[in-house]
C-alpha cells in the first residue's frame, strides 16, 4: 500500500528539491515511498553562462528600439567627422536602400537579429542623410576677411552676451560696402563701442569684418561650424561710434524677431532695474537669456564652483518652469471640486505645462540648448496627454530622435551630449530606484524625518549619477573639473528649484503689469545666497582641476559606454563602465613644443611644464583654450633676453625661446626678416612674404599665406634640436574642407 506524506511535510518539486519519476505517483498525484529519484548533477559553468546570457538578452526585448536614436546620432556624428564634404545623392540612396531592406525584412518575418541589425543600419544611414540635407538647407554667405574697415548698415536683431572687447549685438545687414548682395551675410555679430543699441534700431557701423573664428587650435571646438548653423556669416569690430541709419522697412521675419527680442530686452532691463547689477544680471540671464549685465568675474566664480550651468537656459530651467506650471494648475483644478469633477486635471495641467514651455522658449530667445530642452519637455507632456508614462527611456528616445531630426548638428555640441547623457542616467536611476513603501499610520514627526532623508538620498544620488554621466564630456570639452561641484549643487538645488526659478517665472510674467516686484525680490534673495555659496566653494583650496583632452576618438567610446550603462537592463550594464571612463583613463599624447594662433598674432611654447605666452593678453581666449586642452598652465614671457619692438619680438640670447615673431599687418623688410631668421629656429610672420634671405635656409618660416590656408598650428620637434626639423598639425587639416570652413583668404595691403 502507498504511504502518503502528511500535507505539511511534502517537499515541493522544483529547483533545489528531489526529482520524482512519474512512475512513483499514485492516482491522486501523491509521492509514493521508495521511488524518489536522485537530483542530477549541477549544470556546468558553460551551461550556466549560456543560460545567464540568454536571460540577459531576453530582458532587452523592449529595449532594443532605444538604440535607434543612438544609431541615428552615430550617422550624424560620422557625417560631421568627415574631412571632405560628401555629395548628397549617395547618402540619400543609402538611406532609402537601408530603410527598404529593413521594411522588407519585417514583412518577411525574418529573425529578430536580422531586423534589429537592419533597423540600426537604416537609422545610421538616415542620420547621415539628414545631416547633409540640414547642412544644405541652412547654407548662407560667409563673409571673407576684409583687410580694411568698411561700412555696414543693418537692423539690430538682438543684444548678445558681451565679449572681452565690449558689448555685442546681432545685426541683420542690409548693405556691406565692398560685398555684393550674394556675399552679404544673413547675420553679423558686431562688437560695438559705448552702449549697445537696442533691438529694432537701424544702425550704421564703420568696422572690420572677418569670418566666424576658426578653432583656436587643431581639434578644438569649432565656433565657425556653430555659427554656420545659426546663419551667422561673420563678426565685426567697430572702430567708431554707432550711428543711426535710414533703411527701407525690413522683411516680416526680421520685424517679428526684433519685436520679440525688444520685449525680452525690456523685461531684462526691468529685472536689472529692480534687483541691481549683481543679482539682476543673473536673474536676467536665467529669465531672458540676456547676459549683457553679467560680471565676467562672477561668471568665473560660477564656473569654478560648478554652478555655471544655472546661468544658461537649458533642461533645468525648462523642467522647473514646465513642472511648476504643471503642478500649480493641477493643484488649482483639484482645489475647485466643481471643476475637478468635470475636467481631467492632469491633462489640463499638461496643456498648461506645454504652454509655459512654449512661452519660456520665446522669452529666452530660443537658443539651441533651450530649443532642445523644450522639445524634451514637450515630449513628456505629450506623453501625459496620450496616457503614457512621462518619464521613461522610450520618451527620452523619442525626444532624442526629434531633436536630431530638427538639429542634427547638435550631436557634436557639448550641450546636447551632456544634457542627454545626464537625462538618460537619471531615468536609469529612476528605473532602478526601489519603490518606497507607504506608511499605514505613523506620527508626522517620523514621516517628516523619513521624507527628508529620502529626499536627501535621492538628491545625492541624482547629483552623483548626473555628474558621473556628464564628467567625460566636461573633461574633454572644457578641460576643467569643479572638485566641489557636487556640494555646491546640493546646496543650491533647493534654492533654484523651489525659490529662484518659480519666483522668476511669476515675476517675469507679472512684471509687464508692474506686479512682479515681490516675486523678483524673493528671487533676488535666493540668487544672492546662491552666489555666496558659489564664491565660498570657488575659494576652497584645489577647487578647480585642469585635465588635458584625450584624443578625439576617445569621446565616442565614452559616450557609448555611458549609453550602454543606461540603456542595458541587467547586471551586464556595468560592462560599459570602463568604456564610460575612457576619457579619464586614456593616456594623453605629449603636448606640442610650440603653438601659433590663427593669423600668427600670438604664440606659446612649453618650457619646464608651463606654456610661455609670447603676447599675454592678446587673443587671450585662444590662449586659454589651447593651454586647457593641453593641460598646461600659462605663464607670461620673461622680458630679459628678448629684443622687442612695436611689431615684433625675437630672442636675444640662446635658450630664451624657439620663436621669433612679427605680428604687424605690413610685411617686414628683408633686413628685418634676416634679423628674425638669425634669432630663432622658427620664424612667424603675420603678413605674406615675397622672398626670403639666405639666413632663413635652415629655418622654419611661416607667413600669412600659411596661416590663411591652415589657421592655427601646433609644432613638435622631430629629431634633435640641431636638425631643426618640425612636425606640424594645422587646424584646417583637422577641420577639413567643409561648408563652414570654405572662407576666402584675407587680402593684405601691399
Amino acid at each position: 500500500s502507498a504511504v502518503r506524506a502528511p500535507p505539511m511535510c511534502r517537499e515541493p518539486v522544483g529547483e533545489g528539491a528531489k526529482r520524482v519519476t512519474t512512475a512513483g505517483l499514485d492516482s491522486e498525484g501523491e509521492v509514493m515511498a521508495g521511488v524518489i529519484a536522485p537530483t542530477p548533477p549541477n549544470p556546468s559553468l558553460a551551461a550556466r553562462t549560456r543560460g545567464f546570457l540568454r536571460a540577459q538578452v531576453a530582458d532587452q526585448t523592449l529595449r532594443w528600439r532605444l538604440w535607434a536614436p543612438v544609431a541615428f546620432g552615430g550617422g550624424c556624428a560620422v557625417y560631421f567627422a568627415l574631412r571632405t564634404e560628401p555629395p548628397a545623392w549617395p547618402l540619400i540612396v543609402s538611406a532609402v536602400l537601408a530603410a527598404g531592406l529593413w521594411f522588407g525584412a519585417r514583412r518577411m518575418a525574418l529573425a529578430r537579429v536580422w531586423t534589429l541589425g537592419l533597423m540600426l543600419l537604416a537609422c545610421f544611414a538616415l542620420g547621415a542623410a539628414v545631416a547633409k540635407l540640414r547642412t544644405s538647407a541652412v547654407a548662407a554667405p560667409i563673409t571673407p576677411a576684409m583687410a580694411r574697415p568698411t561700412v555696414v548698415e543693418g537692423w539690430v536683431i538682438d543684444v548678445d552676451s558681451p565679449g572681452a572687447a565690449g558689448p555685442r549685438v546681432v545685426i541683420a545687414p542690409v548693405r556691406v560696402e565692398g560685398l555684393g548682395p550674394e556675399q552679404t551675410p544673413v547675420r553679423l555679430r558686431a562688437t560695438v563701442r559705448g552702449a549697445a543699441p537696442e533691438p529694432g534700431e537701424a544702425v550704421r557701423l564703420f568696422a572690420l569684418i572677418n569670418p566666424p573664428p576658426a578653432p583656436a587650435s587643431p581639434g578644438a571646438y569649432d565656433f565657425g561650424r556653430n555659427a554656420y548653423f545659426q546663419s551667422m556669416g561673420g563678426v565685426a569690430f567697430t572702430l567708431g561710434e554707432t550711428r543711426p541709419a535710414y533703411l527701407p522697412p525690413p522683411p516680416w521675419n526680421v520685424r517679428a524677431a526684433m519685436a520679440v527680442n525688444g520685449l525680452r530686452f525690456d523685461l531684462a532691463t526691468r529685472i536689472v532695474g529692480r534687483l541691481g547689477g549683481r543679482t539682476g544680471g543673473v536673474a536676467a540671464a536665467m529669465t531672458t537669456g540676456h547676459e549683457a549685465w553679467l560680471d565676467p568675474a562672477q561668471v568665473d566664480v560660477m564656473r569654478d564652483s560648478g554652478l555655471a550651468h544655472i546661468l544658461s537656459i537649458s533642461g533645468l530651467h525648462m523642467a522647473v518652469v514646465g513642472g511648476f506650471s504643471f503642478f500649480l494648475v493641477r493643484l488649482l483644478v483639484a482645489a475647485w471640486p466643481w471643476l475637478a469633477l468635470r475636467v481631467p486635471g492632469k491633462k489640463v495641467a499638461a496643456w498648461a505645462g506645454l504652454g509655459a514651455v512654449g512661452i519660456y522658449l520665446v522669452v529666452s530667445g530660443h537658443p539651441p540648448p533651450a530649443e532642445r530642452a523644450a522639445i524634451t519637455a514637450s515630449i513628456a507632456f505629450i506623453a501625459i496627454l496620450l496616457d503614457r508614462q512621462a518619464i521613461s527611456m522610450h520618451a527620452l528616445a523619442v525626444a532624442a530622435f526629434a531633436v536630431l531630426l530638427i538639429q542634427p548638428e547638435a550631436i557634436v555640441t557639448p550641450g546636447f551630449q551632456m544634457s542627454f547623457a545626464a537625462t538618460a542616467a537619471l531615468v536609469a536611476l529612476a528605473e532602478a530606484w526601489p519603490a518606497r513603501p507607504r506608511e499605514i499610520s505613523a506620527p508626522w514627526v517620523i514621516l517628516l524625518v523619513q521624507r527628508a532623508s529620502a529626499w536627501l538620498g535621492i538628491a545625492v544620488m541624482a547629483s552623483l549619477v548626473a555628474g558621473a554621466a556628464t564628467g567625460p564630456f566636461a573633461l574633454q570639452h572644457f578641460n576643467r573639473t569643479a572638485m566641489y561641484g557636487l556640494a555646491a549643487n546640493l546646496a543650491t538645488a533647493p534654492l533654484s528649484d523651489f525659490i529662484i526659478m518659480p519666483s522668476l517665472a511669476l515675476g517675469g510674467l507679472l512684471e509687464p503689469l508692474g506686479l512682479g516686484g515681490p516675486f523678483l525680490w524673493l528671487a533676488g534673495q535666493g540668487i544672492g545666497l546662491m552666489l555666496a555659496i558659489g564664491e565660498w566653494t570657488a575659494g576652497l583650496p584645489g577647487a578647480v582641476r585642469t585635465v588635458a583632452s584625450a584624443p578625439d576618438f576617445v569621446l565616442p567610446i565614452a559616450f557609448l559606454g555611458v549609453l550602454f550603462c543606461c540603456l542595458w537592463r541587467g547586471p551586464l550594464r556595468w560592462l560599459g563602465l570602463p568604456f564610460a571612463a575612457a576619457v579619464m583613463l586614456w593616456p594623453r599624447d605629449p603636448p606640442p613644443d610650440l603653438w601659433i594662433g590663427d593669423g600668427g598674432t600670438n604664440a606659446a611654447w612649453i618650457a619646464a611644464g608651463e606654456a610661455v605666452v609670447m603676447r599675454p593678453g592678446v587673443r587671450q581666449f585662444a590662449v586659454d583654450v589651447w593651454t586647457r586642452r593641453r593641460g598646461v598652465s600659462p605663464a607670461a614671457r620673461a622680458t630679459e633676453g628678448w629684443a622687442c619692438t612695436r611689431f615684433s619680438c625675437a630672442p636675444a640670447s640662446a635658450g630664451a625661446g624657439p620663436l621669433a615673431m612679427w605680428w604687424g599687418r605690413r610685411a617686414p623688410t628683408p633686413e628685418q626678416v634676416d634679423a628674425l631668421c638669425r634669432a630663432a629656429p622658427v620664424v612667424s610672420v603675420r603678413a605674406p612674404l615675397a622672398a626670403l634671405p639666405s639666413s632663413c635656409e635652415r629655418r622654419l618660416v611661416l607667413d600669412g599665406a600659411d596661416y590663411a590656408r591652415g589657421g592655427a598650428v601646433e609644432l613638435w620637434r622631430d629629431g634633435p634640436a640641431s636638425a631643426n626639423r618640425w612636425r606640424a598639425v594645422w587646424s584646417s587639416e583637422v577641420r577639413g574642407d567643409r561648408p563652414w570652413s570654405r572662407i576666402a583668404a584675407a587680402p593684405f595691403p601691399g
